[in-house]
């Protein structure tokens, strides 16, 4: 039986183990913490085939600017004299481009509905309940301008085959009737779907625990040895690891891991805040993003969870409390019976994105090594393409050709 060693217990990490596992590997997971403070633990839930358009896309440094005066604004990138910051901002500028989301709206695509496809079949295959529920998502605007750009999104997401359809304030009221909306229109994506991350994360972690995949939690890697072409084993402080094959999946701890290696993998931590409202005023039963807040809002386990904000800067434990009330402060003006107090600074969840510069995730075996494959830089869709994503590694270390192409997240294209 061949065995795999993952770096990285996140959802990413979990998936890949699970596909693994069932196709016969053998599989030990190292994770540095103790898989309760994952970034997919805090997120909004949504699988979003209608998210085809990468982070660096026109308008955002522009737009990005604009934001960086402002404290509460859902977009930030801390200035600051960090070469790795610097390497990465210009590679995000080089990527902006027209003919950058051109060429990646069909791969994005491809690779959300396949998740999605995939995240049907785990929870039947499984038989876990994470709340896996097809209502859609609707992108709400107050603003003429926003609304003529969500115009020409559903124009593009026609033309790529999938279900988007523009709500008047009165047809979106039809969906949520309980609750009041102060918004200009809507657009629908039938398409996307959302869930329960806490319930998947703590289900899927128990299921690969009791198949047989041994998770070792609190266990760094510190060293990645090699012999010519392939990684021989790798190191924690106390104990090697050997393998077949190794998968970096460490999230936003990615580039220092793969830095053991020799690899470079420019990647910056976006952080992102979320609380739960747990006894809401309304019940809703489609998520819903504020397009100009850029602020996720999905029920959850009875309660709502809001969710926004991308700080682009170094991993640190600090919460930013403007940036919490920015998106508090946002919610009144779409759903004006939801009159928000600031939550608790303890009851604030924060994770960091892992974004690569050009807004792609990175997937596949690296060139330098055979059997190493790199994971990440799935940044705000992690959690969505995560089961695509475990596929995509699992065929590739069973030298099986993927469902889909995945060349345009090839993890040496920096390289």
């Amino acid at each position: 039986m061949s065995k795999a060693i993952i770096i990285g217990g996140g959802v990413i990490g979990l998936f890949s183990a699970y596909y693994l596992h069932k196709s016969g590997w053998e599989v030990d997971i190292l994770e540095q913490g103790d898989l309760t403070d994952n970034c997919s633990h805090g997120n909004a839930g949504m699988v979003t085939p209608s998210h085809f358009v990468p982070l660096a896309s026109p308008g955002m440094i522009e737009q990005g600017i604009r934001w960086m005066f402002d404290s509460k604004s859902p977009f930030y990138v801390k200035p600051s004299l960090n070469k790795d910051l610097i390497g990465w901002g210009l590679k995000f500028m080089k990527s902006a481009t027209k003919k950058h989301v051109d060429r990646s709206a069909g791969g994005l695509r491809d690779i959300s509905l396949y998740s999605s496809k995939l995240y049907h079949e785990f929870e039947k295959d499984s038989g876990l309940n994470f709340d896996l529920t097809d209502n859609g998502i609707l992108m709400l605007f107050k603003s003429q301008k926003v609304e003529e750009e969500e115009r020409h999104m559903i124009e593009q997401a026609t033309n790529l085959g999938l279900d988007a359809q523009y709500l008047t304030p009165e047809e979106t009221r039809k969906l949520q009737p309980e609750i009041e909306l102060d918004i200009l229109g809507a657009v629908h994506y039938h398409c996307d779907s959302h869930m329960s991350p806490n319930k998947l994360m703590k289900g899927l972690v128990k299921y690969l625990e009791d198949a047989g995949v041994r998770i070792h939690r609190h266990t760094e890697v510190t060293r990645i040895n090699h012999d010519g072409g392939k990684i021989s084993s790798v190191s924690t402080r106390d104990k090697d690891f050997t393998g077949d094959k190794y998968l970096v999946a460490g999230g936003s701890w990615s580039p220092g891991i793969a830095k053991l290696a020799g690899l470079s993998i420019p990647l910056m931590p976006g952080k992102g805040y979320s609380f739960m409202v747990n006894n809401p005023v309304k019940k809703m039963t489609v998520p819903s993003i504020l397009c100009e807040a850029r602020v996720a809002i999905t029920p959850m386990n009875g309660g709502i969870r809001f969710g926004g904000t991308m700080e682009i800067g170094k991993i640190n434990d600090r919460v930013n409390m403007n940036r919490v009330r920015g998106i508090v402060e946002s919610v009144p003006k779409y759903f004006p019976e939801f009159k928000l107090a600031v939550p608790d600074e303890r009851d604030v969840w924060f994770g960091f994105r892992p974004c690569s510069p050009d807004g792609l995730p990175y997937i596949g075996v690296t060139k330098k090594y055979d059997n190493l494959a790199i994971a990440t830089g799935h940044a705000m869709i992690g959690l969505g393409l995560a089961p695509a994503t475990g596929k995509i590694i699992a065929d590739s270390f069973n030298e099986q050709k993927p469902a889909i192409e995945a060349g345009l997240f090839d993890p040496d294209r920096y390289n």
